[in-house]
């Protein structure tokens, strides 16, 4: 095998950059409809193609095929995160003030605490320390994975679990108690 000098492979890399970085800014801005988030992708994709280029394998399609299908998945990663990281208009979470949580509660009576707890309680407790984490004090699945030491799947369907059975508490509870002015 031909040994390749580090400023050809950097004289090379340049070289791709020049010739498909419009390419691949493009694709990315379709996607993300964004400039500045545009361009950190755009940054990604030939840093992934630095690092990972050896990964490119001719037989299976063209380079730019293969470059631009890295820099779209990149894009969609990047959209997702985003997605996630950006709160909803119009939704209020519980870090954001706890106090008024608790002032929620107060206002609403001993009734409505009462009632959450109790279906707290009713859940496994692995279940219920798992749904405590993500959302009383906001933890993402992988970070709760990463502090129990559990892995991801396990905590993802706990807490699917537990939600779901949160949920039929709460139904079987509105269920059993009339709202306030309705008659019998």
């Amino acid at each position: 095998l031909p040994v390749i000098s580090a400023g050809a492979v950097v004289r090379s890399l340049l070289a791709l950059h020049a010739r498909y970085v419009s390419l691949v800014y493009s694709v990315v801005y379709r996607i993300l409809n964004e400039p500045m988030a545009a361009e950190e992708v755009t940054q990604d994709t030939f840093l992934r193609l630095w690092h990972k280029g050896f990964t490119y394998d001719p037989a299976r399609g063209q380079f730019v095929t293969w470059l631009l299908t890295v820099a779209r998945r990149l894009a969609i990663d990047h959209y997702r995160h985003q997605r996630r990281r950006e709160p909803r208009a119009g939704l209020l979470f519980m870090d954001e003030d706890p106090s008024l949580w608790e002032n929620t509660l107060l206002a609403e009576g001993d009734d409505l605490r009462r009632t959450l707890q109790s279906a707290l309680n009713q859940l496994q407790p692995e279940q219920r320390e798992l749904i405590e984490l993500a959302y009383f004090y906001g933890l993402a699945h992988s970070d709760i994975a990463a502090q129990t030491h559990l892995p991801l799947g396990t905590v993802k369907t706990r807490i699917r679990l537990g939600m779901q059975k949160l949920r039929q508490i709460w139904m079987d509870e509105a269920r059993v108690k009339p709202k306030p002015g309705d008659q019998a």
